[in-house]
């Protein structure tokens, strides 16, 4: 595609950085902590690996999300790399204002090595001890040690994240 066919934003809002990432395809993850005894869970697009030696993923929270407490103060969390299935999944733990207690009751997990909880029906999960954290504009960049991994021997498609909605390679 040519460059004349793409039309610039010198000063761009919020809504268009928006629309322009949201032309990225994100695999879509549930990121759990445990702080207190609760299970704390959120949706999340905004994760990537960050290293193979020393094995470092990170995550990216809204301050403003009662999740970034938990898992800032818990230091430990799991993530959870969800398939093409799992939308309602998705759509529940994002969904603001959902109750606290019981969030994962509905959802069949297991507890990995940390005490987080891992959804069973995960194309493939890994826990992590924080490391670092940066503030980044309204969010905060988690940064964490990847202690272990689970891959599922039934792989299938991914759940992705395209355009504001779910979508899948299928």
């Amino acid at each position: 595609m040519s460059a004349a066919h793409l039309e610039p934003y010198r000063e761009p809002s919020s809504d268009v950085y928006r629309l322009a990432v949201g032309r990225l395809a994100t695999g879509v993850t549930i990121v759990t902590s445990r702080l207190g005894g609760l299970d704390h869970a959120m949706t999340a697009n905004a994760l990537a690996s960050v290293s193979l030696e020393p094995l470092l993923a990170l995550v990216c929270v809204e301050r403003e999300a009662r999740f970034h407490d938990a898992i800032v103060e818990s230091g430990v969390w799991g993530v959870s790399i969800l398939p093409s299935t799992a939308r309602a999944t998705a759509d529940w733990l994002a969904t603001r204002g959902r109750p606290l207690h019981g969030q994962l009751d509905r959802i069949p997990t297991h507890r990995g090595m940390t005490g987080v909880a891992l959804l069973d029906e995960s194309l493939s999960t890994f826990e992590c001890e924080s490391t670092d954290t940066y503030a980044g504009g309204d969010h905060t960049i988690v940064v964490g040690r990847v202690l272990s991994v689970e891959i599922s021997d039934r792989p299938g498609d991914a759940l992705l994240y395209y355009r504001g909605r779910y979508d899948s390679l299928a």
